[in-house]
């Protein structure tokens, strides 16, 4: 009988593969229903048919099977075990091989992993161009949450013309089912939409009906968007969190009820807000959970509110909330300006949460793409690290380290090392994931781009699929390899140009990287990397002069390092001047300028060898191509711009006329490289308005780097003018 069973599975398996493609899966899984959809589409354009089965009812072995940990379906029982689900994580999956090797298992302990699986098996059919048995092989993933911070235009904690234009694009489905498409194939498990106040978009309060400015058609279609985005979510894995700022109530609120709009610390504004927020869990089941920050408008500036009061209020209004709900939620509490660790801490003990808290923590505050070593956080208005937020390590939250990029926009930018680097340093048993994002820039419509027959995406999110993809897949599996990467580049633009064009980004993307670990910055308008400004300044201490937004000569000299492992100018020129030794492993001045240039030199000759791939039929090559030349005479910009700096500031403490010129020469040079940046960039991209401008005139309302080539020769005649003391 066992030898009929066996014969019967091989017979059966021999006549649905000569047929096409079998699959068996769970059809009632959402997220494996949308694997599936994108691998059969996959099969199909390579000539092979597709059959879909319910895994529960199936006569034959498919060649492709789908099994999530429980209830073994019949049909495997001959080939799988319970314990051969042992050891499987959370969003992790198994390729296991049966049937002498004819017959593939997708094994997980979860339907998200089971949708990983398939995404998997999608994109290696994809790169090799045919179905064929992998190999068995075990995935984990480095990190539980892997979220991405999305600002809305609405209610915007930023009001501008880079946050308006926007409005149309994110209230569109079709953009969201993009997005989402996005963050699936790349292994991203949440998206948290931030703003400062969503509850009058997403409901009408039982109490205060008026808080909304909307009647009851547009609140209806409001209602539905939030239901289908959440619902689309869903089905891809993707859990959803709401943001809101803090102590904040609606203009309509605050206008019908006589409140404050910000910082009204009424009854009337904490019931207010703790009933919305029982509300929105109860009207929206799909919501996964709700965050809440401090800072801002609890009077963090002025230190109208202790940090225990800050957090009593979070308990009157967001805990209170989640308590009264109908079911349970997860909590976000974010610790910008905690000022104290232990009041948040006693909170989180006190709400005894169905589940640990996240806690999100800005690493190295708003521009975490600068050294993976922890300098700063926002916890305080210094800056300091305070331990207590992870020691003792804690019990019912885990930590998430916020990646902020206030620093580059417009280019595009990918450094896997960097990523790997920082997860691999930052990976604590108190942290389980992090979040990428910008405050200053939301990723939806692409308003810096010219029409030309290179723009081959519509959404700005589409550009920088690098930057999404590396994130999001180093964080899933850190172990990912390079190989993924410039796969990718073969799929978009034609085999051969994937090695060449990963190993230039590697390189140029170091740029930004190296100027915000050298230039200290702090909160997001106090450093804009791609076009070398500093709109505000970071320090008390460091030189600014307010002229422009642009980072002159002198304010990069009299500016203290993000990474302590760096040496500033002055006290690199003090070493050399007092010809004291300089510790092994600190990197000078002229070192990250060698660096800097050697790299930058690098990609222009490699980049050189990918032109004749460029032709009427490569759409946005050329574009990926001019990104990364532009980086590279930025490269080469700010190596220059070091050695300048040296020179200068050598005169300046000893009056050696020859260093003066020195500088001098080497800002002439800075002027040739920014001229090249101008011409890789200025009939590409339009002006955009990427700068705080509130302290500056019309001249700097807006930014493009020919609009600061002025600033620019400046620095020329500032050394020029430079005299020793």
């Amino acid at each position: 009988m066992k030898l009929f069973t066996a014969l019967f599975f091989l017979l059966a398996s021999f006549i649905v593969s000569a047929k096409g493609i079998s699959i068996a899966y769970d059809t009632g899984k959402d997220p494996v229903s949308y694997a599936v959809n994108k691998l059969c589409p996959v099969l199909i354009g390579q000539g092979t048919s597709v059959a879909t089965y319910s895994v529960n009812n199936l006569a034959a072995l498919p060649n492709i099977g789908v099994v999530i940990r429980g209830p073994i379906p019949k049909i495997f029982s001959p080939y799988l075990k319970a314990q051969h689900f042992d050891g499987l994580q959370a969003e992790g999956y198994k390729f296991t091989r049966i049937n002498n090797g004819k017959n593939l298992l997708i094994l997980s302990a979860d339907e998200v992993g089971a949708m990983y699986g398939l995404l998997d098996l999608t994109e290696s059919i994809r790169v090799n161009g045919s179905f064929n048995i992998p190999d068995d092989k075990e995935v984990a993933p480095s990190l539980g949450y892997r979220i991405i911070k999305f600002n809305l235009p609405w209610s915007p904690y930023r009001k501008s013309p880079a946050t308006e234009v926007h409005i149309s694009v994110c209230r569109d489905l079709k953009f969201w089912e993009r997005f989402l498409d996005m963050m699936a194939a790349n292994r991203w498990n949440v998206l948290s939409l931030w703003n400062n106040h969503p509850f009058p978009y997403m409901i009408r309060s039982n109490s205060f009906p008026k808080a909304t400015p909307f009647d009851d058609d547009q609140m209806k279609e409001w209602q539905q968007f939030w239901t289908s985005l959440f619902r689309m979510a869903k089905a891809r894995g993707i859990q959803t969190f709401i943001v809101n700022w803090n102590i904040v109530v609606s203009p309509e609120f605050a206008k019908a009820y006589g409140a404050q709009e910000y910082n009204d610390l009424s009854e009337q504004v904490k019931r207010y807000t703790r009933e919305s927020v029982t509300q929105v869990i109860n009207e929206y089941p799909d919501l996964t959970g709700i965050g809440v920050t401090l800072a801002d408008w609890m009077g963090t500036f002025n230190e109208k509110m202790t940090p225990q009061q800050r957090e009593d209020w979070i308990e009157d209004t967001f805990i209170a909330g989640i308590k009264a709900a109908n079911r349970p939620v997860k909590f976000l509490h974010r610790s910008v300006l905690a000022g104290d660790p232990m009041a948040m801490r006693n909170l989180l003990d006190k709400a005894n949460l169905s589940e640990p808290a996240l806690v999100e923590i800005k690493f190295n505050w708003s521009h975490g793409h600068s050294t993976p070593h922890l300098a700063i956080t926002h916890d305080y208005h210094s800056g300091r690290l305070d331990e207590r937020f992870w020691s003792p390590p804690p019990t019912n939250y885990k930590i998430q380290w916020m990646i902020r990029n206030e620093d580059f926009f417009i280019l595009r930018w990918g450094q896997p090392d960097f990523i790997r680097q920082h997860i691999a340093t930052n990976s604590k048993e108190y942290v389980n994931g992090y979040f990428v994002g910008s405050e200053g820039y939301i990723p939806a419509q692409d308003y810096s781009q010219r029409p030309s027959a290179s723009k081959t995406w519509q959404y700005a999110f589409e550009k920088q699929w690098l930057f999404y993809m590396m994130w999001g897949r180093l964080l899933y599996q850190i172990n990912t390899p390079d190989d993924v990467f410039s796969s990718a580049f073969d799929l978009r633009y034609g085999k051969g140009v994937g090695d060449a064009l990963l190993k230039a980004y590697k390189l140029c993307s170091k740029m930004p990287l190296r100027l915000a670990s050298f230039h200290r910055s702090t909160w997001d308008y106090t450093l804009y990397a791609e076009g070398f400004l500093e709109a505000e300044p970071s320090s008390p201490d460091g030189f600014f002069d307010r002229s422009s937004p642009f980072i002159s000569i002198l304010e990069f000299i009299n500016h203290e390092t993000l990474d302590p492992g760096m040496l500033s100018i002055p006290s690199y020129v003090e070493h050399l001047l007092s010809k004291n030794d300089i510790a092994s492993g600190l990197v000078t001045p002229i070192m990250l300028a060698d660096s800097s240039e050697a790299d930058s030199r690098k990609v222009l000759a490699i980049l050189h060898s990918l032109e004749k791939k460029v032709n009427e039929y490569s759409g946005a090559l050329s574009s990926e191509l001019d990104d990364a030349i532009t980086w590279s005479y930025l490269g080469l910009y700010f190596a220059d711009k070091l050695r300048a700096g040296v020179a200068l500031e050598i005169y300046r403490k000893t009056g050696d006329a020859n260093k003066k010129q020195d500088a001098i020469n080497f800002l002439h040079h800075c002027v040739e490289y920014w001229d090249k940046v101008i011409e890789y960039t200025k009939d590409r991209y339009m002006p955009v308005p990427h700068v705080s401008t509130q302290h500056y005139g019309n001249e700097f309302k807006e930014f493009a780097w020919y609009l600061f080539r002025d600033q620019v020769i400046r620095d020329v005649e500032l050394a020029s003018e430079t005299v020793f003391k």
